[in-house]
């Protein structure tokens, strides 16, 4: 079930993450389009799927993870082949309500409610694990998607490479999807204060884990979006390459790194560690822009905890709160963090344009991971 998990992760951020940006740069080249309308619609794709997310144990519980899987990485792709034949700017805004229906049944809230189903007491080794299928989509499929791009059109490619993936994908869900082997929740009253959204969204428990790590996949996500273009200058096309892989590169040893051990670790020390690793490779980027060494340091720096930071909410969520509300809280949390991040890139933008360089916005990054951090360690409820 890992397995599977991986392989739907490595599917979901390819195409449903990754693979955005390479949307975004083949229609403005082939269509015309500005970039305003198509980051609006790329905004309308997150805020759209953020708002399923809080649906998606639900249809879990309901519906069983196979058809939530496969039925999300249908639509995804569905989705994604929309946009890539768009003539018209609807088609476009259509194509991104489509693949945000994917999104939300293939992203973080539907594999950690559906690793709940196989695990327990591992299960932090499991979702760390399964989690690192997002970083091998950025470094696989996003790169084959942009080489079949060019050689063959944003039309052609996307179908062509999802439609192989989508095959490889549908017997292994079918085959490692069977009967789970613990219950989404334990029997047993939920406390008050849980029971349903309105309840947690009031309860100060549950926003000392939401707000700390919105704010930190803020960071990330708006880093992420803009890392090659405050690289390009300083390191060059290859230079940049470097570490953009090197940054995904530590995303994976830190995930694996951590995932061995987080179970039996206080998890918000570690996730309040991991913010300040990332907050001391910022300040290193945004103090050093001229030396190469300090680049490659602070993105590998940056990168150790980018993984974490998505996997370690589900896991704070299961050791504090009640295992009755497990998938609601997870999906809840990870919605708020999308509604967050949905708005990164333009912000960081704006920070970039109104300061006349990346100095001030690495400021912003690293201000906003450290009052994460500073949060997460100032809970001292029960």
């Amino acid at each position: 079930m890992v397995l599977v998990c991986f392989c739907t992760a490595l599917f979901a951020w390819g195409f449903g993450f990754y693979g955005v940006s390479v949307y975004v740069a083949e229609l403005h080249a082939t269509r015309g389009w500005s970039a305003t309308l198509i980051s609006s619609a790329t905004t309308l794709y997150y805020l759209f799927s953020a708002l399923l997310l809080t649906r998606v144990p639900g249809w879990i519980n309901r519906l069983g993870p196979r058809a939530v899987l496969l039925g999300g990485a249908t639509t995804l792709l569905g989705g994604a082949c929309v946009i890539a034949w768009a003539a018209q700017p609807w088609q476009l805004f259509a194509g991104c309500l489509v693949m945000g229906v994917g999104w939300a049944c293939t992203s973080t809230a539907a594999l950690v409610g559906t690793l709940a189903l196989w695990f327990d007491q591992r299960r932090g080794m499991a979702i760390s694990l399964a989690l690192n299928g997002a970083s091998a989509g950025g470094f696989t499929v996003a790169p084959a998607l942009v080489w079949l791009a060019h050689s063959h059109g944003l039309a052609a490619a996307v179908p062509a490479l999802g439609g192989t993936l989508l095959v490889l994908l549908v017997p292994l869900v079918l085959l490692g999807g069977g009967r789970a082997r613990q219950p989404v929740a334990r029997p047993g009253p939920v406390p008050a204060g849980f029971g349903t959204r309105r309840q947690a969204l009031k309860n100060g428990h549950f926003w000392s884990v939401s707000a700390p790590f919105s704010l930190a996949i803020i960071a990330q996500v708006g880093l992420i979006v803009h890392q090659v273009s405050f690289l390009l200058p300083h390191l060059g096309a290859e230079g940049a390459s470097v570490a953009v892989g090197l940054t995904t590169l530590c995303a994976v040893l830190g995930r694996i790194g951590l995932g061995l051990v987080i179970d039996r670790l206080d998890q918000r020390r570690a996730a309040a560690a991991g913010m300040a690793i990332q907050v001391v490779g910022e300040v290193l980027m945004m103090a050093l822009p001229g030396v190469p060494a300090a680049l490659y340091v602070g993105c590998a720096c940056f990168g150790l905890s980018v993984g974490n930071t998505i996997t370690l909410p589900s896991l704070i969520i299961q050791r504090e709160f009640p295992a009755g509300s497990f998938g609601m809280l997870v999906g809840l949390s990870t919605a708020v963090g999308q509604l967050g991040y949905s708005f990164a890139p333009a912000i960081i933008g704006v920070v970039h344009d109104l300061s006349g360089g990346y100095g001030a916005a690495l400021g912003l990054c690293a201000a906003l991971e450290a009052v994460g951090a500073l949060l997460l360690l100032g809970w001292r409820g029960r």
